[in-house]
């Protein structure tokens, strides 16, 4: 019998989804906390104190002490204090992204040198949305396959939900698996233009790993060649570094240049806002200080526009403070990719549009896991379902739901619990979150499935819900608004995951009944 096409796209709606959902909700789940992944990062530290010191007053600050501790190093780098992250820190020599080890951490406002605790930070949320914490390139390949099937989902489920305005609108508490059905479609409809951008986006932003084809036919497999012709002449491609003091005998002519005093680096960061706006700036960075080839790169922030740029900014004369060169314009094609990537990273809007993006990321989390639920749900009515592989698809459904949710907030447990000087810090912290999102595993796999739902969704909102006395009890507490605020976020989570949790059991109890009314017998379900 021919299948129509509403059942061949509902078969592979149901199985992209199922096969694939395990990984979707952990990159989803993951990338919606990294939406305030620096806000994380900035509790996870919290010998750091935010003096509310401008941009400009810090830049002069951490001027002083690079000047009387490193005068005769040839780059000097300055992370600026921001809204999201008030810290001001230092460092010498070229300026490498994501290494954060030989930052010198400064009071924005004496200078003195603070040695905050070491930690993964939010960061760790960051890396693992796009890579699950494994090899860059593996990890990239492995997230870009799974958001595919998340396309295909997508798509299939368009064809099947033909009915959307009422689907929005039609919800039916305690009905078992209506319940689930009508809260995986709601959330889908809600958010469809949500998904669909985020998804695709994601995959333009590794859009010459994934399809490279093109480029290296039309470039004879020299990328940097297409990334020169992409933008307009001299801006700062992407994918390198801004340029740094030259080495070797270059090194040493540059450096055998005249002496001359450096302006004062907060005059250049006033220029600089003055182009980028106030607080928009994320740092400095100084070639050849104290001589008079020095130059003065003032890069933003991510998120002064809703275009994605790594690498620019503004480049300034360090010993006239003169504007020596701008950022041009992106060409076109360049353009589109950097907006589409601004678009998933949501860098631009400040914290409405970030609240509005982690809102978003917890509904369709929430759409993938009722997915997971009521595959399980439907199979438990048939009596033709696998019951070991149903078996399985339950202790799966558990782990990457309950277990991760555990997970994530055991890391920041974990933050606070671990001794400040304990030697291998970070990798203590990802043996927590490792470590207890494998005893979720071995708790599902021993319990059964109404069980290992309900305990785990109670620890993990216990954990949230005592949070704040934790942090009280360490001394974290100390009135910050970033930490207060992320605090309260942590604890709202906590009351949703406990009111999840409560209503399991009132879940079962109603299609119990509705089987006892119905005379016939009824098995346990899982979800």
């Amino acid at each position: 019998m021919t299948r129509s096409l509403t059942q061949s796209m509902s078969t592979l709606h149901t199985w992209s989804g199922l096969l694939l959902g395990w990984v979707l909700f952990a990159i989803f789940l993951t990338g919606t906390l990294a939406v305030f992944d620096k806000e994380i990062s900035w509790w996870m530290q919290p010998e750091l104190a935010d003096r509310s010191s401008s941009a400009a007053e810090a830049a002069n600050v951490a001027q002083r002490w690079l000047a009387a501790h490193h005068p005769d190093e040839s780059n000097w780098n300055v992370s600026l204090p921001n809204e999201r992250s008030p810290a001001l820190a230092v460092s010498v020599g070229e300026r490498r992204r994501g290494s954060g080890s030989d930052l010198t951490h400064l009071d924005p406002v004496t200078g003195e040198t603070v040695e905050p605790r070491k930690t993964i930070g939010g960061n760790f949320f960051f890396r693992f949305h796009f890579t699950l914490n494994m090899p860059r390139l593996l990890g990239v390949w492995m997230v870009g396959f799974a958001a595919m099937a998340m396309l295909v989902a997508l798509i299939s489920g368009i064809v099947i939900h033909k009915k959307f305005f009422k689907e929005f609108f039609t919800f039916r508490p305690a009905k078992g698996q209506r319940s689930w059905l009508d809260a995986h479609n709601a959330s889908a409809v809600l958010l469809l233009p949500f998904h669909l951008m985020i998804t695709y986006t994601g995959l333009v932003i590794f859009f010459l790993l994934y399809m490279p084809a093109a480029v290296d036919a039309l470039y004879a497999g020299d990328r940097q060649a297409y990334f020169r012709d992409a933008q307009p002449a001299g801006a700062v491609e992407p994918s390198r570094p801004q340029p740094q003091a030259p080495r070797g005998p270059d090194r040493e002519q540059a450096l055998d240049a005249p002496q001359a005093p450096l302006v004062a680096l907060g005059n250049i960061v006033s220029q600089a806002e003055a182009h980028y706006g106030r607080g928009m700036l994320g740092g400095l960075a100084v070639s050849n200080p104290g001589h008079a080839n020095a130059e003065v790169t003032a890069r933003p922030v991510l998120g002064s526009r809703i275009e994605l740029t790594k690498g620019e900014g503004l480049v300034f004369n360090g010993a006239t403070g003169e504007l020596i060169r701008a950022p041009q314009a992106s060409r076109t094609s360049q353009l589109t990719q950097r907006v589409m990537a601004g678009l998933h990273f949501a860098q631009f809007g400040g914290y409405p549009m970030r609240w509005l993006y982690f809102l978003c990321g917890l509904v369709s989390s929430a759409m993938i896991a009722t997915g997971l639920v009521l595959y399980t749900v439907k199979q438990r009515r048939q009596a033709k379902a696998n019951p070991t592989f149903l078996r399985l698809v339950e202790i799966l459904n558990v782990t990457a739901v309950a277990g991760l949710s555990v997970a994530c907030i055991a890391l920041l447990w974990g933050n606070r619990v671990l001794p400040a000087e304990m030697p291998g810090r970070e990798s203590w912290e990802l043996r927590v979150f490792f470590g207890v999102w494998a005893l979720s595993m071995l708790h599902a796999w021993l319990r059964q499935p109404m069980q290992a739902w309900r305990e785990q969704l109670y620890l993990a909102a216990a954990l949230a819900l005592s949070l704040p006395l934790l942090d009280l009890a360490t001394g974290g507490l100390d009135g910050d608004g970033t930490r207060l605020g992320l605090l309260t976020g942590v604890a709202l989570m906590g009351l949703l995951l406990g009111w999840t949790a409560w209503k399991i059991p009132a879940v079962v109890a109603a299609r119990k009944a509705r089987a006892a009314s119905l005379k016939r017998p009824v098995q346990e379900v899982s979800s």
